[in-house]
C-alpha cells in the first residue's frame, strides 16, 4: 500500500470489452490517423507513445489542446486484453520497494519489457493535483506494433469536447464541466497485473 495522497489507481472509462485512453497529436499526424482508425505516416512507430486513461490526465499535459503539436485530442477505444497485455509486459518507470525485490531486478524488467508504467498525480476538473496518481502507460517495440495493429477498435477526435468542458470552467460553471467529463471509474485489474504495476487495490 501507498501513503496517504499517494494512492495509484487506475481509472479509465470502459465496456465489457474495451477501454478508452487518450493521447495528444498535431494535425498532421491526427487525420491520417482518423481517416485509417489507426496510427499511420508519419507517426512513427519507433518512437514511445503514451497513452493515458485519465481525460483530465491528458488536458493538463496537453494544456486543454492548446501546447504545440497536441492541438487535437484522440479518443482511443482499445480491446481490454491488449491494455492487459501492456500492463503484463511493463516495467515501472522508477525503483518502487514492495514492487521489485532490489534494483537488479528493476533494471533488468526495464531492459527486457517492450512497456513503461509511470504514475503521477491525477487532477481536477481546475488541474489541480488529486490526491491519488494516474497511470501512463508508454508503448514502444512490439507494444507499438501490437497497438496499431490489433488493438485499437476505435478512434474519435474529442478536441471539441475538451474545448467545451475548458470554456464550461473558464465561465465558471464547473457543474456543467463535470458533467461533460468521460464517466471514468477504477479499472478491474486482475491481482498479478495489479502487483506488476504497483497498483493499490
Amino acid at each position: 500500500m501507498t501513503e496517504v495522497g499517494q494512492r495509484r489507481i487506475v481509472r479509465a472509462e470502459y465496456a465489457d470489452s474495451t477501454v478508452a485512453v487518450y493521447q495528444a497529436y498535431p494535425q498532421e499526424i491526427a487525420e491520417p490517423a482518423l481517416r485509417a482508425g489507426t496510427f499511420v505516416a508519419p507517426f512513427k512507430r519507433d518512437r514511445m507513445t503514451w497513452i493515458k486513461p485519465s481525460f483530465l490526465w491528458m488536458m493538463y499535459r496537453s494544456g486543454w489542446a492548446r501546447k504545440p503539436n497536441q492541438e487535437r485530442i484522440l479518443r482511443i477505444e482499445l480491446d481490454r486484453a491488449g491494455l492487459e497485455w501492456a500492463l503484463a509486459h511493463a516495467a515501472l518507470s522508477h525503483f518502487q520497494p514492495g514492487v521489485h525485490e532490489d534494483r537488479a531486478q528493476w533494471r533488468a524488467e526495464v531492459a527486457e519489457c517492450p512497456v513503461r508504467v509511470q504514475w503521477d498525480p491525477d487532477r481536477s476538473i481546475h488541474l489541480e493535483p488529486q490526491p491519488w496518481r494516474a497511470i501512463q502507460i508508454g508503448l514502444s517495440g512490439e507494444a507499438v506494433d501490437r497497438y496499431v495493429d490489433n488493438w485499437i477498435v476505435n478512434m474519435t477526435d474529442v478536441t471539441d469536447e475538451a474545448r467545451s468542458v475548458r470554456a464550461a470552467v473558464l465561465d465558471g460553471k464547473t457543474d456543467e464541466a463535470l458533467r461533460r467529463l468521460p464517466p471514468e471509474r477504477p479499472y478491474p485489474l486482475p491481482e498479478d497485473l495489479r502487483r506488476r504495476v504497483g497498483a493499490d487495490g
